[in-house]
């Protein structure tokens, strides 16, 4: 009788990173996978993943543009070919700065609207439901997870919102707005829907002690999808 396989993840480690463990952590307890950290100057990545996460943090200590450094580094052109093949693919905080700066998104991250770092818990409207990293969400329209960044003001000019409105590629937004972030955008996906980008952090929303599970769903829905 064959085994299932187990599902599979790697978290992607830049110089800064300091959400890596967060995110290993929660995608163990949220879907049971396997999670290997991954060194950012690697050129390979490991065999047989179903997910691929950026995580939050200050890579290169934010100096140029929030992930403009990050982006150059040598494990990103694997990143960038798996996730033209169509692996998953999460970029959080600092890692969807990263997304942006590479090409897998567009858009970018500016200062806060007030110039000021905001960490807290934030309400979320899930506008798109029907996501590989939303489809198990089910009838639930709001989701609650925190923020924790300087630079979390998404920007895009009006066509590519309305490009990104009108293609179901707005997946998260902020019922109250924290940041100034265009449309009040928090997550958006590319337009094959297997890259997501988002500045609240689902690592710190996957346990009740955390005040909210919600995190813990997002990566479920990944490997459900699998």
């Amino acid at each position: 009788m064959l085994q299932a396989r187990a599902m599979k993840a790697a978290v992607i480690v830049f110089p800064g990173s300091n959400c890596d463990r967060d995110c290993k952590v929660a995608i163990e307890r949220s879907a049971g996978a396997r999670v290997e950290m991954v060194w950012h100057q690697e050129t390979a990545l490991p065999d047989d993943l179903d997910l691929i996460v950026l995580p939050g943090g200050f890579s290169y200590g934010d100096y140029l543009r929030c992930g403009a450094m990050a982006a150059q580094s040598p494990v990103m052109k694997e990143v960038v070919k798996a996730a033209d093949a169509g692996m998953a693919v999460v970029g959080i905080c600092n890692g969807f700065q990263v997304l942006c700066e590479a090409g897998l998104l567009p858009g970018a991250l500016l200062r806060n609207e007030k110039l000021k770092y905001i960490c807290k818990p934030v309400e979320l409207e899930i506008v798109n439901s029907q996501t590989r990293f939303t489809a198990e969400f089910g009838e639930q329209r709001e989701a609650v997870m925190t923020v924790g960044n300087g630079e979390g003001n998404f920007f895009a000019d009006e066509e590519t919102l309305d490009r990104l409105e009108g293609e179901g590629q707005v997946v998260f937004r902020y019922k109250d707005n924290p940041n100034g972030s265009a449309r009040d955008i928090a997550g958006i996906v590319n337009a094959k829907g297997n890259v997501l980008g988002l500045m609240p952090h689902p690592d710190r929303a996957f346990d009740a002690d955390l005040g909210s599970e919600d995190g813990a769903i997002l990566f479920r829905s990944v490997f459900a999808s699998a």
